[in-house]
């Protein structure tokens, strides 16, 4: 089952976005929430939103656990 969570208007380039996406890309939701805390980049902090968003998605959309 695929978990899906999206922004829009996102004022930041689609590249810069694309780096950190690929860092997280394919992870677990919570280890994905821990590099995304530390990560010292600018669109990481509206990745660790959406991030949180899809598992708060799962959990009550989906009955799945976080």
């Amino acid at each position: 089952m695929e978990v899906v969570a999206q922004t829009k208007h996102l004022r930041i380039s689609p590249r810069k976005v694309r780096l950190v996406a690929d860092l997280i890309r394919g992870m677990k939701a919570q280890e994905a929430v821990d590099i995304l805390g530390h990560l010292n980049k600018g669109a990481s902090q509206p990745m660790l939103l959406i991030v949180k968003q899809g598992i708060g998605n799962a959990a009550n959309n989906f009955n799945l656990d976080k």
